[in-house]
């Protein structure tokens, strides 16, 4: 089969396209899926790059996330068939794992998964919108509704805002009821924001997005008159680094930091006297549960949500779709499809 190939740790350039590469074959529990798309996520360079502490067999296909139909079904694989829709969890939540590192993923014509993986796909579902879901909108969706509980009239600041997370974040703000500022580095990512829903934009190439921030909701105050509170209700912050304190410093007393990750950072400065001083929570989130990629699909058959696809690549020019995901030249998700 066709496949985009790590051989080794390092570069993107290193990778190559093979035309010959194995076709998976089905175990006990499995099922073959024919791969329709492929969604990339920042995940995926850091396969490639590696990280410290995970140990990757090669070769390897990468690819976190899927969508296709059933090729074949494996021994003991009961409830599904040939021509099934279906879309990936990445984890396997059995094996442990995770497809696209631990196993094989989505850049390739086939992909081998556990039947227990699989998440029914109805027809009016697209296989891209479907794709684009499980990681980075999974997340999302945990972060700003199930662990969040973001609601109606909350002020909301997303950091981040132009990936993939973060316009699902935008979109799950906007589907509460919440007012949105979100912050990017160009006036196109921000006008891309704009579309999906977001009030306020914050180029933080261009101005401080903590200035930009007491300006739009208020400057933060111990003390105020109920219901006057100025400062953001909820701060929106995976990226860490030097974004973290000035992150709690826009945030009204009690108001909630959500975080699932540290694309700059995971041992930024830390000044504690504004969490006892304005009573913040900071609340941790990690990935994601079966249950959210459920109620995303509901959400997008009831077209309340469109993921925001920004480039289309074929499987023969994957090597330009990781470049293109790993200059952060995106606004929303990349789409691989064989």
């Amino acid at each position: 089969m066709r496949a985009i190939v790590l051989h080794r740790h390092g570069p993107i350039s290193d990778m190559t396209y093979e035309t010959g590469f194995p076709d998976p074959v089905a175990k006990a529990g499995d099922v073959i899926v024919q791969v329709r798309a492929c969604a990339l996520n920042y995940h995926d360079i850091f396969t490639i790059r590696s990280m410290p502490g995970i140990k990757i067999s090669m070769p390897r296909i990468v690819g976190l996330d899927l969508a296709g139909e059933i090729a074949e079904v494996g021994p003991e694989v009961t409830g599904w068939k040939v021509g099934d829709r279906v879309v990936a969890d990445p984890i396997d939540r059995v094996r442990g794992g995770l497809t696209g590192e631990t196993f094989d993923g989505g850049m390739a014509e086939y992909v081998r998964l556990g039947a227990h993986q699989l998440v029914k796909l109805p027809d009016d579902v697209a296989f891209d919108s479907a794709a684009a879901l499980p990681c980075a909108y999974g997340t999302a969706h945990r972060m700003m509704l199930t662990r969040g509980a973001v609601t109606a009239g909350e002020k909301v600041l997303i950091l981040g805002a132009s990936g993939g997370v973060g316009t699902c974040c935008v979109q799950l703000a906007k589907l509460a009821g919440a007012e949105v500022a979100v912050c990017a580095s160009t006036p196109e990512k921000l006008e891309r924001l704009r579309a999906l829903g977001a009030d306020h934009a914050i180029n933080y190439a261009a101005e401080d997005f903590m200035a930009a921030s007491h300006r739009i909701f208020g400057r933060p105050r111990v003390w105020s008159a109920p219901g006057t509170a100025a400062g953001a209700d909820v701060v929106v912050n995976f990226t860490g680094g030097a974004t973290w304190v000035p992150s709690i410093r826009c945030l009204r007393r009690q108001g909630r930091l959500l975080t699932c990750g540290a694309t700059a950072g995971f041992d930024p400065k830390e000044d504690i006297r504004y969490i006892w001083t304005f009573e913040q929570n900071i609340m941790g989130s990690n990935g994601w549960m079966m249950e959210d990629i459920l109620a995303l699909i509901d959400l997008v058959r009831l077209r309340k949500l469109d993921p925001c696809i920004d480039q289309r690549f074929k499987l023969a020019d994957g090597l330009a779709a990781l470049r293109a995901l790993e200059q952060r030249s995106i606004t929303g998700k990349i789409i691989v499809e064989p």
